[in-house]
């Protein structure tokens, strides 16, 4: 009889999580935006991001039902990777004009995603500050899987 299991790799060390956290915001293109309206329907879309000087800018229509859910509440959850090496992030949105965003992180979004909304009305950036951070792979990465508390690394 053959065992067909595969042993799951050794957990990471949250330092080594935080790392490979940080490597996703500053390489991966698109994150999954999970968000609810006023009614409470939630909505799941994908985006696609650049994460500069700290926060996460995307880029969306103004009138889709992802930055309608955002503009008033501005609670956001976003998810990076697969559901084996799982990224999720919870944090505060901030609707920005492409007139009031600082030219600094419009071309790092423009350079990035080779795409540059500030000369069209009907875009609005979306800019999030992350408040938690939760990054596992398998089953024995659970218990450390919080990275980030209310703003602050916990590494």
């Amino acid at each position: 009889m053959t065992d067909n299991t595969t042993a799951a790799p050794p957990a990471r060390s949250r330092e080594q999580r935080k790392q490979d956290v940080m490597a996703r915001l500053e390489g991966d293109e698109d994150v999954w935006v999970a968000t609810a309206s006023g009614a409470g329907e939630p909505l799941l879309a994908p985006l696609s991001f650049v994460w500069h000087e700290g926060a996460l800018l995307m880029c969306t229509r103004r009138t889709n039902r992802t930055a309608r859910n955002l503009t008033p509440r501005g609670r956001v959850r976003l998810s990076l990777g697969h559901t084996r090496d799982v990224v999720l992030l919870d944090g505060d949105a901030e609707a920005v004009e492409g007139h009031a965003l600082d030219p600094a992180a419009a071309d790092a979004f423009a350079g990035k995603l080779n795409w540059d909304p500030r000369a069209g009305n009907a875009w609005l950036y979306l800019r999030v500050t992350i408040r938690s951070v939760r990054a596992w792979r398998e089953e024995n990465e659970l218990a450390d899987r919080l990275l980030m508390r209310e703003g602050t690394w916990l590494i």
